[in-house]
This record gives structure tokens, C-alpha cells and sequence, in this order.
């Protein structure tokens, strides 16, 4: 496997988990046991990821994140969790889909896919955030039917195109990063008025 698929793949893996870790395993897991998806010889270690024990726990864990992930407030604790989780999720995954490699490149790896699970996690944490202040709940959970979708679309498109993977997840991550700043922005300001209403009454 050349470096622009070992880095498509990396990235890949690594936005899909920092956005649903518990979706990413389970929809690699599944693709791997109906043989939907054949892996490379350089990642057949994810192959573990169909063993039925793997598939249960992520199918459990995938319920409770598909109904938390669509009350107002409580996704936004459940992100708070998963601040860690997910990052190191996105790690394992690497370590384990780059099994057979160097040990230095594969924790490298490790550490470039969990790096971007933190900036695809904080970016839909804090998008979640902004959007509970909202009253209305149709567009929080429009936003978490819309990453229920797209995880699973996301991690094929990984698996079955890494290098077109390398250069959506970079103009992906640019916009990501351009979201965070505004969105912490639209936080602060929020903040600093709620602040200024209490030290007056």
C-alpha cells in the first residue's frame, strides 16, 4: 500500500470515528461479514472487526449512541464523554488496521487518526452545542440523521477509494476548522451576554 492510500485511509477512518466511533466499527464489521468489502492485504487485521463478539458490542453501543444522539442536551453530554473515547477509538482502529506495518509508521498512523477524530469530535460537538440553543429540535435531530447516514457512506468510500479519501478529508477538515472557529466564536459571545444578564438582575 502506497503513502496517498495509507494516509487516505488514515484520515478516512479517523473523521468517521471522531464522528461515530461505535457506527465506523459497525459498518466495517458488517461490510467485512456479508463480504461486501475485501480488504487489502495490508489491512487484513481489520478482518477482526466481523467477529461476532466486536459486532455485538458495537451494535449496542451504536443504539444507545443513535437515541442519545437525538435529544437536545443529552448529545451534547454524550459528546462530552466521548471527547476521549473517540479519539482513542480512532487510535485502536489505526493500530489494528496497520497491524502488519513498522511499528514506528503504524504509530504514527495511530496518532494522525486520532488527531483527526478530534478535530472531526470537537467540531460536531461544538455544531451540536450551537444548535441545542435552539428551541425547536427538528434541526438537531436533522444534523444526527445526517451523520447517521454518512458514516457508513463515508467508511466505504475510505475502503474502496483512499486516495479520493485523502482529498476529501483534507478540504473536509479545512471547512471543520472553519466551523470550530465560528462556532466557539458564536459560544464566547453567547457566553459573555449570559454573563452581563446575570450581573445585572
Amino acid at each position: 500500500m502506497d503513502i496517498l492510500n495509507l494516509l487516505g485511509t488514515t484520515l478516512g477512518l479517523g473523521l468517521a470515528a471522531g464522528l461515530r466511533l461505535y457506527a465506523t466499527v459497525l459498518a466495517l464489521g458488517v461490510a467485512l461479514r456479508m463480504e461486501w468489502l475485501t480488504l487489502p492485504s495490508e489491512l487484513a487485521p481489520l478482518q477482526v472487526l466481523a467477529h461476532p463478539a466486536v459486532l455485538a458490542v458495537a451494535g449496542v453501543m451504536y443504539v444507545m449512541e443513535f437515541v442519545t444522539d437525538k435529544v437536545p442536551w443529552l448529545d451534547s453530554a454524550w459528546d462530552a464523554a466521548h471527547t476521549v473515547i473517540r479519539p482513542l477509538g480512532a487510535a485502536g482502529l489505526a493500530l489494528t488496521a496497520f497491524g502488519q506495518m513498522d511499528p514506528a509508521a503504524r504509530v504514527g498512523l495511530a496518532l494522525l487518526c486520532g488527531g483527526v477524530a478530534l478535530s472531526s469530535h470537537a467540531t460536531k460537538a461544538a455544531t451540536r452545542l450551537a444548535v441545542n440553543q435552539s428551541p425547536e429540535p427538528v434541526s438537531n435531530a436533522g444534523l444526527s440523521l445526517l451523520g447517521d447516514a454518512a458514516v457508513p457512506a463515508f467508511v466505504w468510500f475510505t475502503m474502496e477509494h483512499p486516495v479520493l479519501t485523502l482529498v476529501v478529508s483534507v478540504v473536509v477538515l479545512v471547512v471543520f476548522f472553519w466551523i470550530l472557529t465560528r462556532i466557539v466564536k458564536l459560544l464566547r459571545s453567547g457566553w459573555a451576554a449570559l454573563r452581563r444578564r446575570w450581573s445585572t438582575a
